[in-house]
């Protein structure tokens, strides 16, 4: 059975223990947060040990006993504390986005490799239904050759601990922090990003308004158009891919949120609707599921560490594009792995 540790008792913290708590062969160990009456509250709602600082979680549990630690803090804090699961030997799994610069990640994906310990980044959805099915839809050929892309996602500004969202240089606003899953997930369906154009409102109203639209360029040709916003009320993300015979359309503010529908028939055939189960795992519990089944099977990820690093890396291509109001070109990453 492996032992996790949670750091971290904020909003994906609470998401990730709850699902840890209802999986076969995995036990929630400890949650670390310095809010300790937060980690309390978690702790006790799942059975496990509540702890006010990594330090006193490892010496609490025994490192021995701890198998896996879980980063569900802010960005900034990312790199300082998967350096310290690798350094006692414990596999990462680390909440998006893996960290606020390129320099960071890639010293953070060397590091863990240096260590000889698994990091898994969490980017969601890949295991969202909709968006799993949206991409098997794209596989099979069924809208012939994709051309125009569009993805969107948004709502209310968030709260988190000590406001640290309304800090740019901490979160990268709306277009690093939640933006990124969806040029993660555009670039598992059409491959490699080569030309970024942006624009947005950072800077331009106060602190905790924030918009911005994205223009992607792929090599493949294809175009995709993002949209994120944190101006809005009421969460919700949208998809919809035109191709040469077909579209797919996912809106989660529709009550038929997923259609297909071909060039040829759609004028007299409605979309088929896909049905999402209600008793499903969420995407959270399937992707933590994943990430467990890797580490005890030593398979490759659907989402790798890698993958987390490019999608960083377009995010920040959008945001230098918004500072200098210049299309930013996406050149191939020079890197190589130190081996351990």
């Amino acid at each position: 059975m492996l032992q996790v540790l949670v750091i971290g008792a904020g909003a994906m913290g609470r998401t990730h223990a709850a699902a840890y708590a209802s999986m076969p062969d995995v036990q929630l160990a400890g949650i670390a947060d310095i809010q300790t009456e937060k980690a309390q509250q978690l702790a006790d709602r799942h059975g496990a040990q509540a702890y006010a600082s990594f330090e006193a979680a490892v010496e609490g549990l025994g490192s021995d006993v701890v198998d896996v630690i879980d980063v569900c803090l802010p960005t900034p804090l990312h790199k300082e504390y998967v350096v310290k699961a690798a350094d006692i030997g414990k596999h990462v799994i680390c909440e998006k986005p893996l960290a606020r610069s390129e320099e960071d990640a890639r010293f953070i994906i060397n590091y863990c490799h240096e260590k000889g310990v698994r990091l898994f980044v969490g980017h969601v959805l890949r295991f969202f239904p909709e968006y799993v099915k949206a991409k098997s839809l794209l596989d099979q050929g069924s809208i012939g050759k994709p051309a125009v892309i569009r993805a969107g996602r948004g709502g209310g500004y968030p709260v988190g601990w000590n406001h640290w969202y309304s800090d740019f240089g901490a979160s990268g606003g709306i277009t690093l922090d939640a933006m990124i899953h969806d040029f993660d997930y555009l670039r598992w369906c059409f491959g490699e990003v080569e030309r970024v154009y942006a624009k947005g409102l950072h800077g331009r109203h106060q602190a905790q308004l924030d918009y911005s639209l994205v223009t992607l360029r792929f090599r493949s040709g294809v175009i995709a158009h993002v949209e994120g916003t944190w101006a809005h009320e009421g969460f919700s993300m949208n998809l919809e891919m035109a191709g040469t015979s077909g579209i797919i359309d996912y809106d989660s503010a529709k009550d038929s949120p997923l259609l297909f529908k071909t060039r040829s028939s759609s004028a007299t055939i409605p979309g088929v609707v896909v049905p999402e189960s209600p008793l499903e795992h969420s995407p959270y519990y399937r992707e933590l599921e994943h990430f467990m089944s890797c580490i005890r099977d030593g398979c490759e990820p659907l989402v790798t560490a890698e993958d987390a690093y490019e999608a960083l890396r377009i995010a920040l291509a959008a945001i230098a594009s918004m500072a200098s109001g210049e299309p930013v070109v996406i050149e191939d990453a020079a890197f190589t792995l130190t081996s351990p």
